[in-house]
């Protein structure tokens, strides 16, 4: 047999390194750009599950171990997402309506920043020989409302609202067997839970 040869010279590039992570940062995989809210809205509620399932007594099952409790809450927060958020509106909906004093401190803070933004387009405002942008005088407008919003007890509400919140979710993603409606196994399918 003859003898081959082939060319293997060459200029190899290395790869650029990423510089390291410092901090929290480094035990945390933080994204390093905010998703639009308006696509994120958007699709969550192209991701809505139908309500009918949603709500549907029939698969509402105890677990039967704590391994297979903890790994149904991870496949119901993931397959309900878009429910979950609309049940979580629905309990900040249900709390504005019944605390009309939050209801009217939002109000008139949603009804400064109007005036501010359609003020913004006719003149800059300007504090201290310093042109404020529009977030900056939003941020000032959240900053004056804080004692309002302490004063109306919107911290309690904003407190309820969480803990209903978590509640509801936790309790509908704990017993509703979501191994009836989807059956896509892991792939490690000779490995069984315990």
């Amino acid at each position: 047999m003859g003898e081959v040869s082939i060319d293997v010279s060459g200029q190899m590039a290395a790869h650029p390194m990423a510089p390291p992570k410092s901090g929290i940062a480094s035990y945390f995989n933080l994204p390093t750009q905010m998703p639009d809210p308006k696509e994120w809205f958007a699709q969550q509620r192209q991701n809505v599950r139908p309500w009918l399932l949603f709500l549907q007594t029939s698969n509402f099952k105890a677990p039967p171990s704590i391994p297979r409790l903890s790994r149904r809450i991870m496949r119901n927060i993931e397959y309900f997402q878009g429910n979950y958020l609309y049940v979580f509106l629905g309990l900040i909906a249900y709390c504005l309506i019944t605390s009309p004093l939050v209801l009217i401190a939002m109000a008139g803070s949603l009804y400064v920043c109007y005036k501010l933004s359609q003020r913004h387009q006719e003149r800059k405002f300007v504090v201290m020989g310093k042109e404020l942008t529009l977030a900056q005088q939003y941020g000032l407008v959240s900053l004056c409302s804080i004692p309002i919003y302490y004063l109306v007890g919107a911290h309690g509400a904003m407190f309820w609202v969480l803990g209903a919140s978590f509640t509801v979710i936790t309790l509908h993603a704990a017993f509703y067997n979501i191994d009836a409606l989807v059956n896509d196994e892991d792939n490690f399918g000779l490995l069984q839970d315990v």
